[in-house]
């Protein structure tokens, strides 16, 4: 459900009722847990948290016009998704969050390399989400990110 909206209130509004408050949620609990100098923004489709290219003049090494990606939440067909991006680099915050996850939701993690994907909305872990979200400041990120495209253009 990629959405064509410029703003994540328009976002919001959009979404079908059985979605809206879940992902209301989610961007209150991302807002106030994620570390100052992220900033919240729409982008592919969903609500994007970045590092604004004030702060990262550089941008995203696929499109440097674009700030760098960190966080987005979607309301996809059938799930709600997560993408943290920190967790696709940093394999310590990977082991810390899927050990974690089973203390607070009784199915099974469905992940992918940075996408956790939520089927059911009464079982989103909201305050794992918001201590996962605290995890990684700008300036962490950004030396994640550069790391791995450093280690990257070694190899070529």
């Amino acid at each position: 459900m990629q959405s064509t909206v410029k703003t994540p209130q328009e976002y919001i509004a959009s979404l079908p009722e059985d979605r809206k408050s879940a992902m209301e949620k989610l961007r209150k609990i991302t807002s106030a847990n994620l570390p100052a100098g992220f900033q919240e923004t729409m982008g592919y489709g969903m609500l994007c948290y970045v590092v604004p290219h004030s702060t990262y003049p550089n941008g995203y090494h696929c499109d440097p016009k674009l700030p760098l990606p960190f966080l987005s939440i979607a309301s996809q067909k059938n799930f709600i998704a997560v993408y943290h991006m920190g967790m696709y680099m940093d394999k310590k915050l990977l082991d810390w969050f899927t050990a974690e996850y089973p203390k607070h939701v009784k199915t099974k993690l469905d992940m992918g390399k940075s996408c956790i994907r939520f089927k059911k909305m009464d079982q989103i872990p909201y305050e794992l989400l918001a201590e996962l979200f605290q995890k990684m400041t700008v300036e962490e990120w950004i030396s994640n990110y550069e790391s791995v495209l450093n280690s990257n253009s070694k190899q070529r």
